[in-house]
């Protein structure tokens, strides 16, 4: 299902300005306040990161039980809503744009799955399971490992295209924020 970020042949032929000239245009002028798609993706890897590492000096400080878990639950909503609004919007958008590699996008689609397979297990154990600390540090390492590939493989080949990522990063955001409000609202 395209999105509003994709460029489309019939918004072309109209005559309207290409996307690849409005993304060119809109990100010279850098006065809007969200930042674009990649930008914004690549701000929550780093969020999560200096999460992670929060967490690991609390494991090794032997940190409190609670503020280890309200950490590690706060790594997990974090990544469930970024991993969410890549799915639902950024993934099919580069998919589109990808052509040949397209498969970066699959391999991606796995990592995810595989995270939050760890997710559901961190969610649903408390730190005193034996393997809780284990689970999150795992879950860094494939969350390491996932960002190396976006970052350094898909994100370089989705600014070469002509996916209007202000556009995107619109998306995005608007979608983040209302999955982080669902994600607190007590169930």
């Amino acid at each position: 299902m395209p999105t509003t970020a994709t460029k489309t042949s019939a918004k072309a032929s109209k005559g309207a300005a290409t996307k690849s000239a409005a993304k060119k245009t809109s990100s010279s002028a850098k006065s809007k306040s969200t930042p674009d798609a990649v930008d914004m993706l690549t701000q929550d890897h780093k969020d999560v990161k200096a999460l992670f590492k929060e967490y690991d000096k609390l494991v090794k400080a032997d940190g409190d039980a609670e503020e280890k878990q309200a950490l590690a639950l706060q790594i997990c909503a974090m990544l469930t809503a970024h991993a969410t609004v890549e799915e639902e919007l950024f993934y099919p958008a580069a998919r589109e744009v990808l052509g040949e590699d397209e498969d970066l996008v699959d391999e991606a689609d796995v990592e995810h799955a595989s995270a939050k397979d760890l997710i559901a297990q961190i969610e649903a154990a408390t730190p005193d399971d034996p393997y809780y600390d284990a689970k999150v540090k795992v879950l860094g390492e494939y969350i390491d490992h996932h960002v190396k590939e976006e970052e350094g493989e898909m994100f370089p080949k989705i600014r070469k295209s002509d996916l209007d990522l202000d556009v995107m990063g619109e998306e995005l955001a608007a979608r983040k924020t209302q999955l982080l409000g669902d994600l607190a609202e007590p169930h």
